[in-house]
């Protein structure tokens, strides 16, 4: 039963991890650090601290590598450490930490669709289960959009009550010009996230070893990473400055725990539960953040994020709820009955409707319920 838990704490933990990243990318960020060697320094310390645990476990189940594997961690390597991040990061310093995250909400529905399309994800509009992640994703999409262009009155939160940092409020208030512009580039670095996860857990069918995949997109993201930075920054050597403070804190906490243990740890939790699930407890990180961010950044809290934030919850709550159908339905006796009798049974078992589930999401089922 304990494993059965497993993917659901893992996938808590990266949300976790996620929110401290966005609190203190975005004081960084407000400091002056810039994006793009946040993105460098961040998987180069994910590189060097993941390497040696790579070299060590993935011994006897690192596959050897080809041509094609080789191109796919090149794309994995530009999708996530440098068009998302940079993207999300932008994204941060036109609008607040908890917009940010509060619209990176729609990942999931953008993962879903792509995984539908690329048959990843099973669709029968004949099941309520499917209804439920379909009514789930517009649901989410719309309460993005709630976000994005609606604001309404300040809300005073109790314990901000008076207490307020003015100068901080009015530097991390938005304009609607302002969140219009964020929430594109934020919604651009969804895609490219979606894509990313999609690719990687394609990736993990034919180089199945996490830890040293991981490694690889880590060491070319770094690689793609410095090319971007020097053609952005147009040369700029300020920008590699960095001290022992909040910058390096935030390099080093997101290199670890957001790109080394995030790509492993969501790795894993692909190969028994798939692409979706992973991004589906994304909520879980927005309010994390929307709660810390009034304390440490002086966040202003609007009513129309609010009301955004509980329609983008609810949405994904169907999809999750969806998700977690298919592997809560136990199997079927016809089918347990189809495997031990004779090939006529089998015939006249495939015409019931509950054998149409196939048999790799019948090893799932059984092995979530042991």
């Amino acid at each position: 039963m304990a494993g059965k838990y497993k993917p659901f704490l893992a996938a808590i933990f990266l949300q976790v991890g996620y929110a401290g990243m966005d609190i203190l990318s975005k004081a960084a960020l407000n400091q002056g650090m810039s994006n793009y060697a946040l993105v460098v320094y961040r998987h180069a310390i994910a590189t060097i601290v993941m390497a040696p645990f790579a070299a060590f476990f993935d011994k006897k189940v690192r596959p050897k590598m080809t041509l094609s594997i080789f191109f796919k961690i090149m794309l994995l390597g530009l999708l996530e450490p440098v068009i998302d991040q940079n993207l999300y990061y932008l994204g941060m310093k036109y609008t607040t930490a908890t917009f940010a995250t509060a619209l990176y909400n729609i990942l999931p529905a953008i993962t879903f669709l792509m995984a539908w399309i690329l048959r990843l994800e099973k669709v029968n509009f004949r099941s309520i289960r499917s209804h439920g992640k379909v009514i789930g994703t517009l649901t989410t999409v719309a309460g993005a959009m709630v976000m994005t262009l609606m604001k309404g009155p300040v809300l005073e939160l109790f314990w901000t009550k008076g207490s307020i940092n003015h100068e901080a409020a009015a530097k991390n208030g938005t304009g609607l010009h302002d969140s219009i512009k964020g929430g594109i580039m934020i919604t651009i670095g969804c895609f490219s996230y979606a894509c990313f996860v999609i690719l990687q857990a394609i990736t993990l069918e034919t180089y199945p070893a996490d830890l040293s995949l991981t490694v690889w997109i880590c060491l070319v993201g770094t690689l793609e990473g410095t090319i971007a930075a020097l053609i952005m920054e147009k040369g700029n050597a300020a920008i590699w400055a960095i001290k022992w403070d909040t910058k390096l804190l935030t390099a080093a906490y997101s290199g670890i725990v957001c790109s080394g243990l995030s790509y492993y740890i969501q790795g894993m939790i692909m190969k028994q539960r798939g692409p979706v699930f992973v991004t589906a407890f994304s909520p879980l990180c927005m309010v994390i953040v929307a709660f810390m961010s009034t304390f440490i950044l002086a966040e202003q809290m609007f009513l129309g994020r609010v009301i955004g934030a509980i329609i983008i919850i609810g949405g994904l709550y169907l999809v999750l709820w969806g998700k977690s159908k298919d592997y809560k339905s136990p199997p079927s006796p016809l089918i347990e009955a189809g495997k031990v009798g004779s090939g006529k049974n089998e015939k006249e078992g495939s015409d019931h409707e509950a054998i149409t589930v196939d048999e790799d999401a019948q090893e799932k089922i059984h092995s979530s319920i042991v």
